[in-house]
């Protein structure tokens, strides 16, 4: 293979979506690390294999090749359902192009189709989310100015008044404003600039763990499960604390109120490969799961938890995961959840370095 060949093929890992290039004889030329995942084999192996040999159960897309290579048409995409040797099958979106690489003569490209709703739903999950802290933004701005007016008005009456017991009432008035205007600050905090540093995903999760000792005395077992080689991600520390302690907390807090035998908060850490996140495409990602053994989001919020002023607890706030899911965004990474009675699993996706 040429000098020009292997810079040109080299491109192609940087592509999110798997690429195959093939010869005449529809024998492996190349493959891009997505193609390695999607078949769990390396490219070492792939290299020489006829293309026949990888998958099964695709006559037409066969067919599709032959056409291709016989030159009746220069571009198709197809949905169809490729079963990789000894897998399951596997809905994909395939494209077939012929190049001119020597000794490459088609460029195949597959998109998991359940990926691509994914990276959809991650979009429009991002445009509500924004759409939501703007919400959030105008409302703090237009409840702290009335707001500081009555805590003000309060506080002067307090002085008028001549008998102590009705003070109370004032200092009522004035403790709900104090706690309105903390909800508040509570609203603006994540659009202030992030202060961006080196940090260790295990020291965050050392501070929660024992933030939430603290809090919940032995009323639960918390487990860890962590991978010891993640590197340093590039973030903010105090926000990401924030944003795993939202959480827990809510975890522990359905574990109690569920009256749960056996609660369990586990944290798990690994690396990812080859993923995309927020449409930039990352060679290594941590993945943080938080689970529990509790009773699950309630079916008719589930859709919903990352929504400002949701809130599955009584007396809740609703903010603590829009907060989570915020921080989260900021750092170029995604939350997801996924729930039933008996186990709720939150998962947390961050690009490293």
């Amino acid at each position: 293979m040429t000098p020009a060949a292997l810079s040109a093929y080299a491109g192609l890992d940087l592509l999110p979506s798997a690429i195959l290039l093939l010869d005449a004889d529809c024998c492996v030329v190349h493959g891009n690390p997505a193609v390695e995942n999607l078949l769990e084999a390396s490219l070492k192996n792939l290299i020489g294999q006829p293309v026949q040999r990888l998958f099964s159960g695709a006559p037409e897309w066969e067919l599709s090749l032959q056409e291709a290579l016989a030159g009746h048409w220069s571009h198709r995409t197809q949905e169809i359902v490729l079963t990789p040797s000894g897998r399951d099958p596997v809905p994909v979106s395939c494209v077939v192009t012929p190049v001119d690489q020597a000794p490459a003569r088609l460029l195949t490209e597959f998109r998991i189709i359940d990926q691509q709703i994914k990276i959809a739903r991650e979009q429009r999950l991002n445009e509500q989310a924004e759409a939501n802290r703007q919400l959030m933004r105008n409302l703090a701005h237009e409840i702290k100015n009335p707001l500081g007016g009555i805590r003000g008005a309060a506080q002067l009456l307090e002085h008028e008044l001549p008998l102590t017991h009705l003070r109370e009432y004032t200092q009522v008035i004035i403790k709900e404003s104090d706690r309105l205007q903390s909800l508040m600050d509570r609203m603006l905090t994540p659009h202030r600039p992030p202060h961006i540093t080196a940090v260790n995903i295990h020291e965050v999760l050392e501070r929660v763990r024992s933030l939430l000792a603290a809090e919940f005395p032995r009323r639960f077992l918390l487990t860890r499960d962590y991978d010891a080689s993640l590197p340093d991600l590039r973030g903010d520390k105090e926000r990401l604390i924030q944003a795993v302690l939202n959480i827990t907390r809510n975890a522990a807090q359905a574990l109690i109120a569920a009256g749960t035998l056996q609660p369990e908060i586990r944290l798990r850490t690994r690396v990812a490969r080859n993923l995309t996140l927020s449409k930039e495409r990352y060679r290594l990602a941590l993945e943080l799961h938080i689970s529990d053994n509790g009773p699950g989001v309630p079916e008719s919020i589930r859709e919903r938890i990352f929504y400002p002023l949701v809130s599955g607890r009584e007396g809740g706030s609703g903010l603590g995961l829009t907060l989570a899911q915020t921080f989260v965004q900021q750092h170029h990474g995604t939350i997801e959840c996924d729930s039933r009675p008996g186990y709720t699993c939150f998962k947390i996706l961050l690009p490293l370095s």
